[in-house]
């Protein structure tokens, strides 16, 4: 196979049937050995830690082919730690989707004047920012998408409304082990003009609660794979 892409916690290999292949690794985002999914540099590995990220991408990639959404995703092994998934091409250098079902981090820095920590966005507040380590990952409008020739705004729309349905679907079924998800990050690309999920679906690109206290993204992996057959 050729590898086509080294990333900092995967690896993109070429398949012959012109689907790719993800390899999850062992390394972690983090600083001083300390584990943190919002730094930008591999900080430390975690023995089996790509294939927990695997199981629990697996998990949430079925419950939303389920719900007859589509996405990249085609079939796993986690004993190799891989994930086969649909060619897809992201938007511009990369494009990250947050939603929001509370007020807290980031959102609280700019926006703390008009709003409390914790407040509940009870249809979900969907933000996107441009991959950018440099500038900070800088927010941006479907507006300024479209006028950067990034992303029309007809697939803006839909890559909204998927995010909405995607949220609810994981927290629904973080509620049924008595969590709560309060955000949570995707990325998105296209495959022959469709506007799909990519990437991962990992406990580091969610913030949940627990009895009113975060819950370690390790930890929380942990949870989940609990629950998971």
């Amino acid at each position: 196979m050729e590898k086509i892409y080294q990333g900092k916690t995967k690896d993109v290999f070429a398949l012959d049937n012109g689907n790719v292949m993800l390899q999850f690794k062992d390394d972690c985002t983090g600083k001083d050995g300390v584990f943190d999914p919002g730094e930008n540099t591999v900080g430390l590995t975690i023995e089996g830690i790509g294939r927990a990220n695997l199981r629990t991408s697996i998990r949430y990639f079925e419950l939303i082919k389920a719900a007859g959404i589509k996405t990249h995703y085609v079939s796993a092994d986690v004993d190799n730690a891989t994930m086969e998934v649909l060619k897809a091409t992201p938007f511009g250098k990369g494009l990250e989707v947050i939603c929001r079902l509370r007020a807290t981090g980031s959102f609280i820095r700019r926006y703390g004047a008009y709003i409390e920590d914790g407040t509940v966005f009870e249809n979900g507040y969907v933000e996107t920012t441009l991959k950018d380590d440099e500038k900070g990952d800088p927010l941006i409008t479907s507006e300024g998408l479209e006028v950067l020739g990034i992303m029309s705004q007809e697939m803006f729309n839909q890559m909204k409304e998927q995010t909405l349905k995607i949220t609810r679907i994981v927290a629904d079924d973080l509620a049924s082990m008595g969590l709560e998800l309060w955000d949570i990050k995707f990325e998105f690309g296209y495959n022959n003009d469709e506007v799909i999920l990519i990437d991962e679906i990992a406990s580091g690109n969610m913030r949940v609660y627990k009895d009113g206290k975060i819950v370690d993204p390790v930890d929380l992996t942990d949870i989940i794979l609990s629950h998971t057959k």
